[in-house]
């Protein structure tokens, strides 16, 4: 398993993140058990402000918490100076509780109901990204109501995507994201919300993909958007303060993945834009971005203890943890791959191919197919790496499994920041209706 960040085989063998001996933190806090490497979190924060600092240009960075949302998260991004952003009331609540500035959160989201847009209206967030016409329309309408006018984004899909090593430009209109480039609904989207009295229109957003290993797409997304902006400016007589063009920043979940440094992505970023946009004379906008996975992916471990084995001679030897598609739907969802390794006996030879089964009653409870370990007995503690980004995010309570804790690690020390579900908390909002209360008759 490769070894992100702080993490480190110590003097008795074992994984050590954050200077903490991940045997003791499983011993203390029980398994499954996330584990963030904050010192990691807190250097991704700083590489991509540290890269654009050194552009000269006027730019925000802004958390894509929906990767990993939680109060002490929030509390991170904000010392590192980054803004965040949401897309659920559950994620702005969080946010709020965590003490974050309002100022600094935009709204993103494809279907934003009255309530959601009133509590950030209220709680008087810095930007929204509208989505859709129906959103913009409603959005003016509340924001009238309240006698505010809100700064807005507006998402257009550019026709460019971008997955890993792969990149494509394509006619596509086929997504629930945004006002199409091609089709003209992006151009018919500006013009209303230019006519739109409670809105302010700083620019447009664009998201190309995720787990991108490469800057093209990013280049040319900055090309179409800049065309764009040069026919708005023309025709419209409106210029774009803002240009935001995402996230989707890759990180290494197994060998084979080839992420780039954030300072890579940042310098092609900022110069297709100044690029582009000095093509078509166009005054030189703010660039916004927005990573998630590429902040927290690498900088989390979970940990397991191994329960029961079935060897199937010939065939493949099942190891089963105790955790699993609730605590990691991924790779049951996406068929994602990840490294691993037993934490408690790091310096054992890997001898031995097993496959990872977790405990719930699906066949597809696999969190890995094949890894090479040594050979496995019951109670050791196996870790998996990269699982900062979209586990506990994703995370469900499927066969009334309690979700797992999670800490912060650092300079030695752990901290909680998650406590692991009870049983009470799983029945917490169970009711039992009245009539059903009542000792049923013999028929």
């Amino acid at each position: 398993m490769y070894l992100h960040g702080t993490s480190k085989i110590n003097d008795k063998g074992h994984l050590e993140i954050g200077g903490v001996d991940s045997t003791e933190l499983a011993q203390r806090y029980g398994t499954p058990l996330y584990v963030m490497d904050e010192a990691l979190v807190r250097r991704r924060c700083r590489e991509f402000v540290d890269a654009f600092q050194a552009t000269g240009l006027k730019f925000q960075v802004a958390y894509a918490s929906k990767a990993l949302c939680v109060m002490a998260m929030c509390r991170i991004v904000e010392q590192e100076g980054l803004s965040l952003d949401v897309v659920s009331d559950g994620e702005l609540y969080t946010a709020l509780q965590a003490g974050f500035p309002p100022e600094r959160i935009h709204f993103h989201g494809n279907n934003k109901t009255p309530m959601e847009i009133e509590m950030a209206l209220d709680a008087g967030i810095g930007c929204f990204v509208v989505d859709n016409l129906t959103e913009l329309r409603l959005l003016n309408a509340i924001a009238g109501e309240k006698k505010k006018q809100v700064p807005i984004l507006l998402r257009i899909t550019p026709g460019v995507e971008a997955h890993t090593h792969e990149y494509i430009s394509t006619g596509q209109i086929d997504s629930k994201f945004g006002f199409d480039l091609g089709n003209g609904a992006a151009f018919e989207a500006v013009h209303e919300a230019s006519q739109s009295a409670h809105v302010r229109l700083l620019g447009i957003h664009s998201h190309i993909g995720s787990q991108i290993f490469e800057v093209e797409g990013f280049s040319l997304a900055a090309e179409k958007m800049a065309s764009f902006a040069s026919r708005v400016r023309d025709e419209l007589q409106i210029v774009f303060p803002v240009i935001n063009l995402g996230g989707g920043f890759g990180v290494r979940y197994v060998e084979g993945d080839t992420p780039l440094p954030m300072s890579t992505y940042v310098e092609a970023i900022a110069e297709a834009v100044k690029t582009q946009f000095h093509a078509v004379s166009y005054p030189m906008p703010e660039i916004w971005i927005e990573p998630g996975r590429s902040i927290v992916g690498d900088a989390g471990t979970t940990l397991y203890t191994v329960g029961t084995s079935k060897d199937i001679p010939g065939v493949r030897k099942y190891v089963a943890v105790d955790g699993g598609m609730t605590d990691n739907p991924r790779p049951a969802l996406y068929q994602s791959e990840y490294e691993a390794m037993l934490a408690n006996r790091a310096n054992d030879a890997a001898d031995e191919q097993v496959s990872i089964a977790g405990k719930c009653c699906e066949s597809g409870d696999m969190l890995i197919w094949d890894v090479q370990l040594p050979a496995v007995n019951s109670g050791d503690i196996l870790a998996v790496a990269s699982t900062g980004a979209y586990n506990y995010a994703m995370a469900s309570n499927y066969n009334r499994i309690r979700r797992p804790a999670l800490v912060f690690v650092k300079d030695g020390e752990s901290d909680l920041a998650v406590k692991r579900e009870t049983h009470e908390d799983l029945v917490r909002n169970d009711v039992v209706p009245e009539r059903m209360k009542q000792k049923e008759t013999a028929r």
